[in-house]
């Protein structure tokens, strides 16, 4: 597709304050490099989110379209929790169905309509070996031998992406945006990590505060929402499924038997437009 002289429409998206730039490139092959993701995500001269998205014919069986994901930093990532319901919603509503399967670099992602005109989706199996998240070294991940100040031993997991969770006794005043870049870019974490304070205020119910690689401080993480889920259930903290309360709002995650994730939460289209040819070439 010729974009130039001609624009290229978009939609704004969020999730629970996780914002999103989505393009529609089902019918026209349209590329991005992470130079021009970067120029759209950035919310001075761009259009401004913390995470790109561009929707793409599906690549394989069984799935109703591929979302591919660049962070703000313009780098490719393989999960977006608060996107996937965004683009399950526009799926489903095309297909007239209560139900779509969202392929991403993680997989498959199951997705269907919940009560309440919330969307939920199966973010698929939780990865607990210290490969698979990947950490630099054999490690517990229950219990990883990393202290940042007055934070120790913090729990990790890959749940789309790799994430590295710290308990607290009050994540209000825990100063996240201090400890998550070094965090972030440890040399323990080689494809960098999403990083969390978790406050476990009741077996059902956790305050989460995240600080996500490639963008920093983000109201919501849909993906960091069920790793930390997932890290109190197996530290024991909580039961199996509770109430996630982020910046931007609520997520219920539950961490099913078979060892998989689901989340359930709202969704939101803020505004459509046409990006600008020289922001796309990268003109003044």
């Amino acid at each position: 597709m010729n974009i130039m002289n001609t624009g290229l429409p978009f939609k704004k998206m969020h999730g629970l304050g996780n914002d999103f730039v989505v393009i529609d490139a089902r019918e026209h092959d349209i590329t991005f490099d992470d130079a021009a993701a970067k120029r759209i995500a950035d919310r001075r001269t761009g259009v401004g989110c913390d995470q790109f998205i561009v929707l793409e014919p599906a690549k394989s069986d069984g799935a109703d379209v591929f979302m591919r994901i660049r962070n703000q930093d313009g780098g490719e990532v393989g999960a977006c929790g608060n996107a996937t319901r965004c683009i399950a919603d526009q799926i489903m509503n095309e297909m007239t169905s209560d139900s779509a399967v969202i392929e991403t670099l993680a997989g498959h992602l199951k997705t269907w309509r919940a009560d309440n005109g919330l969307v939920s989706v199966d973010m698929g199996p939780v990865h607990t070996d210290w490969q698979s998240i990947p950490l630099s070294r054999e490690m517990d991940t229950l219990k990883l031998d990393l202290n940042v100040g007055a934070l120790k031993t913090p729990a990790a997991v890959n749940v789309g992406n790799p994430h590295c969770s710290f308990f607290v006794e009050d994540a209000e005043h825990t100063v996240i945006e201090k400890i998550g870049p070094e965090v972030e870019k440890h040399p323990l974490f080689p494809e960098r990590t999403n990083v969390q304070i978790i406050q476990v205020l009741s077996e059902k119910r956790i305050r989460v505060r995240v600080w996500e690689r490639g963008v920093g401080m983000t109201q919501a993480s849909g993906s960091s929402a069920c790793a930390t889920a997932v890290n109190a259930h197996r530290r024991g903290r909580t039961g199996p499924k509770v109430e996630v309360v982020l910046d931007g709002g609520i997520l219920i995650v539950e961490h099913t038997a078979d060892n998989r994730v689901i989340q359930t939460g709202a969704f939101a289209t803020s505004f459509e437009g046409v990006l600008d040819d020289d922001l796309l070439r990268g003109g003044a």
